[in-house]
């Protein structure tokens, strides 16, 4: 949760300090180079249809019915998968292999609720972010676990970037694996 309101004021904060003083002079104003920011929150037509909310939502609904296929079927073939830890599955063939054993052998149920979507596209990336459209999701995640009965439950963040064909290349999942730890063990 910590990492989410971080996350969160840094968003903000980097949207308050690129607020420009418009010119009122609208000669001066078309002789001026503007700068793009170096992110944008939804207002142009590509981030205020729900396309990118929508591929999200179908995939965490897939995911949560077990059709792992249908999960990565938004996925790109090179798509990189990143925990906060650091830890990381390249290619869709090693993430498919990865979510197929845990909806087998691990997770007996996984529900998604209370879940926010937000789209921005990055122009400059200010560190590790690639640029391009990203969708930022946090949810509330509900697991069972097989070999033990007891359930998780926690808020989760996820970052999806998506390539120039509208597939996901890279998410990085932010959760906290103390609560996973205390329902996997017996």
């Amino acid at each position: 949760m910590k990492k989410m309101i971080v996350l969160a004021a840094g968003c903000i904060f980097l949207f308050a300090c690129n607020n420009e003083k418009k010119d009122d002079n609208p000669v001066a104003a078309a002789d001026s180079t503007v700068a793009k920011a170096p992110a944008e929150l939804p207002q142009s037509e590509m981030l205020t249809d729900s396309k990118y909310k929508d591929i999200g939502k179908n995939a965490m609904t897939k995911l949560s019915d077990g059709d792992v296929a249908g999960y990565l079927s938004a996925f790109a073939d090179t798509a990189v998968y990143q925990w906060n830890n650091g830890d990381s599955l390249k290619g869709k063939e090693a993430i498919t292999d990865y979510w197929t054993k845990r909806r087998k052998d691990v997770v007996d149920s996984l529900k998604y609720s209370k879940d926010i979507w937000l789209p921005i596209k990055v122009n400059t990336p200010q560190s590790v972010e690639a640029p391009g459209v990203w969708l930022l999701s946090w949810y509330m995640v509900e697991a069972k676990y097989k070999a033990t009965g007891k359930k998780m439950v926690q808020w989760m963040h996820m970052d999806w970037h998506f390539n120039s064909a509208d597939k996901i290349d890279r998410v990085i999942q932010y959760l906290d694996r103390a609560p996973i730890n205390a329902a996997m063990t017996k």
